[in-house]
Formats: C-alpha cells, structure tokens, sequence
C-alpha cells in the first residue's frame, strides 16, 4: 500500500439535510482518527491460562481529533453551533485512496487561541454516537 498524504486525510460535516450534503471543514492542519473496542474477557478454569475474549462483544467507537487555523467557513460555524448546542450531527472522514467513514458525532471539545499578532486558530473533539461506516 503506498503512502498517503495527510493533507488528504479530510473531515467534513453534514449540512442537515437527508440526505446529508458534506462540506469539508477548511483550514485543518491536523486531523487524527481513534478506533476504540472494549474487550469483554470470558476466559475460565478451561482457558488453560489463556485469556479468552468474546468475538463481537463491547462497545466500540470512533474519536476524531483536528486542530487548524480559523477561516470562518460554513462549516466552521456548524462545527461551532453543534458544540454549542450540544446535538449530533453527520461527520465524514475520506482519505486519499477513496476510502471515507461516516457516522454520528458529537462535538466534545471546541478550543479557541490566538496570539497578538498571529491569527486564530482551533482544536476539536469529535465522538462517535452509533456505527460509523466505512464506505
């Protein structure tokens, strides 16, 4: 598999509609993709010391984690009513190869710096609520 740019590794948020029409989140420098599963151990006496876990058991979820410069895009704003608001909303993640995941996420964390003379910038927390697909 060759490598992949990470300037092609894109967040987009859903516009509301359905279906959902995305538009990508501009000025991200950083975006970064968790898969998380819980392990539900059943190991016993039988196990012969072994661990043992149950296929397909557990939660799993998707955390998404990004940090940019602010541009005031429509996106941007969404991204900020969402936090403010505290609903979830259709996210897509696409990658250079073609591959993108969507699902529900909620906004857990929207940060805003800047510096004197430099411009604004922002990080954000995204967490998954139900399946995220890959597409």
């Amino acid at each position: 598999m060759p490598a992949e740019k990470g300037s092609a590794f894109l967040l987009k948020v859903g516009d509301g509609a359905s279906p959902p029409v995305y538009q990508t989140v501009a000025g991200l420098r950083t975006t970064q993709l968790s898969i998380n599963g819980e392990a539900v151990v059943i190991t016993h006496k039988g196990s012969g010391g072994w661990r043992e876990l149950l296929s397909g058991a557990g939660v799993r979820s998707v955390s998404v984690s990004g940090a940019g410069i602010f541009t005031g895009s429509v996106a941007e704003t969404r991204i900020k009513t969402n936090a403010l608001s505290g609903v979830l909303d259709d996210y897509e993640l696409s990658f250079e190869s073609g591959e993108r995941l969507r699902g529900k996420f909620l906004v857990a964390r929207l940060d805003y710096a800047g510096d004197f003379n430099g411009e604004r910038n922002y990080t954000l927390a995204l967490e998954s609520s139900g399946p995220v697909t890959s597409l």
